[in-house]
């Protein structure tokens, strides 16, 4: 190889070694760079939990459920005059109202992920039953000031009907006309989640949520029968199966409280 072609290849070995991979040169653009892993997909801001993008420093693990929140923004909601149509385990809902992800006395939990919050579509009840069930949970906050916020499960679908297993095991027989809503039972240790067995149910508050719902006009609490739990043999009744870390509330049918039922 003569001087002049060991000149020309070191040259070249030097322009290459100035250009980094994923660069650019002249000739061509640049390499897509890979996207951050921080940041979310496009569209997927949904899919993030409130708490994935924290306004301030995390708190410790050992404290993140520990979530009494007096001052939680939340969305608005759209009130509108509702129509429960049919019954709670063959009907529909017209014009049903949609619960917020979370307030600032409750956080909803999914109860097919077991993960909070809850889906929209599953937020869905008449008007009646919302007003009730904020009434009644403000009361109990008022109450129990230094007691965590309730969990709310799953109400009903958008427009009602049929919430079956398709919609995630073990899915409703009932929850069809937006008057029904799950409330999991409050914990000794406060966590926000529901109690994976009846001996962590702080059985006073849970006894008091119980009797407050029977004073707001429930048609029926329904309970599990190793929570210890107990009202009006006609309101509040056992069933067997998946009630032990929920109540199921029920309301009445509109027809039953007539034109009080539409404001």
């Amino acid at each position: 190889m003569t001087s002049r072609a060991v000149v020309l290849l070191a040259a070249g070995l030097g322009l290459a070694a100035a250009v980094p991979w994923g660069g650019s040169t002249r000739n061509g653009p640049a390499r897509e760079a890979l996207p951050s892993p921080r940041q979310p997909a496009e569209n997927s801001s949904r899919r993030v939990a409130p708490e994935a993008v924290p306004r301030t420093l995390p708190s410790p693990p050992e404290k993140a459920t520990l979530r009494v929140r007096p001052n939680v923004a939340t969305e608005a909601i759209r009130w509108r005059d509702s129509r429960s149509l049919g019954l709670p385990y063959d009907g529909r809902l017209v014009r049903g109202v949609k619960l917020p992800a979370e307030g600032r006395h409750f956080f909803t939990w999914d109860p097919v992920r077991e993960r909070s919050p809850n889906r929209w579509w599953r937020r869905f009840g008449s008007d009646r039953l919302l007003r009730t069930l904020l009434e009644v949970l403000a009361d109990y906050a008022t109450a129990h000031p230094k007691a965590p916020r309730l969990g709310i499960g799953d109400l009903s679908r958008p427009s009602g009907g049929a919430f079956g297993p398709c919609y995630g095991w073990p899915g409703h027989v009932s929850h069809q006309n937006g008057l029904d809503v799950d409330v999991y039972y409050p914990r000794h240790d406060r966590r926000e989640l529901p109690v994976a067995t009846p001996v962590q149910i702080h059985r006073q508050l849970a006894q008091d949520l119980v009797d407050r719902f029977v004073r707001a006009g429930a048609r029926h609490v329904f309970i599990g029968p190793n929570t210890r739990l107990r009202g009006p043999a006609n309101v509040v009744q056992i069933l067997a199966r998946y009630h032990d870390n929920h109540m199921h509330v029920r309301l009445p049918a509109d027809s039953a409280v007539g034109d009080s039922a539409h404001r």
